[in-house]
């Protein structure tokens, strides 16, 4: 079997560039081209339509805007796939790629790491069988200073667990800001704290508060290559997969029936 043609987006960035190397280390893949905005200069890099038309899937960890123009240029060509790390992303944004996503596959996921995505599931059975009338739910996340968004997707991505598991919606019980006189704690209530700083890769904890005890399942990440690592494995799933958009409980099949 030939090896699976790779083209990677925001091939400058730093997933941009370990994704590169993780690639050309695999031998089930081939890296077909690397790309990055518009104007930018570097050795090998090629146009966004040149990478399109060389690759089987195409791997971006960009921003939210790229990644939502990127899905829709891939569901316009058809016949590639595509394997979206971005977070961040607003109404529209989601819009545009699920819009895509009925043309091509796409996985999309707020984090690549077989170990978040572990968590989440534990996350999302510790929720379901505590009463939120007896126990609290916060998830604290710290990444490094360049992070440019908060909470960050990982974060979200457990909120959105936890929330399952109570059968709710995040966005009616999420509490993303406290500051000044907030008045008691709403019971259901999912919190969020964010730290940001120096050169953390990614911390998230989960922890489920009651009286007189608390339970924290927790996830640190200690570099990059795991995020490289979950990347290549949701693009060898998606591979040939019929239009639709996935996560990366899809990919480890948590999510089958």
């Amino acid at each position: 079997m030939p090896p699976l043609r790779i083209a990677i987006a925001g091939a400058l960035g730093r997933m941009g560039l370990q994704m590169a190397v993780a690639v050309e280390a695999d031998p089930r893949l081939a890296l077909a081209a690397r790309f990055h905005r518009p104007g930018a200069a570097g050795e090998g890099l090629v146009s966004r339509d040149e990478a399109l038309a060389s690759a089987d899937v195409v791997i971006d960890f960009t921003t939210p805007a790229a990644s939502a123009e990127l899905a829709e240029a891939c569901a316009v060509r058809g016949g590639l796939a595509l394997v979206i790390g971005s977070t961040g992303f607003d109404d529209r944004e989601l819009a545009a790629i699920a819009a895509a996503a009925k043309t091509i596959a796409i996985v999309r996921s707020g984090s690549y790491s077989l170990g978040l995505n572990m968590l989440t599931g534990l996350v999302e059975q510790a929720s379901r069988a505590l009463d939120p009338g007896d126990c609290d739910i916060e998830i604290l996340e710290a990444h490094h200073r360049h992070k440019v968004d908060a909470p960050s997707g990982t974060a979200l991505m457990l909120g959105e667990a936890a929330a399952k598991g109570r059968g709710v919606e995040l966005e009616a019980v999420a509490r993303r800001v406290r500051d000044g006189i907030t008045g008691a704690r709403s019971q259901g209530e999912i919190g969020f704290a964010v730290v940001r700083g120096g050169s953390i890769v990614g911390e998230h904890s989960v922890s489920f508060l009651a009286d007189g005890e608390v339970l924290t399942l927790a996830h640190s990440a200690q570099d990059r290559s795991m995020f490289a690592r979950g990347a290549i494995a949701a693009a060898l799933w998606v591979a040939g997969r019929p239009p639709g958009e996935y996560d990366m409980r899809d990919v480890l099949g948590f999510n089958a029936s």
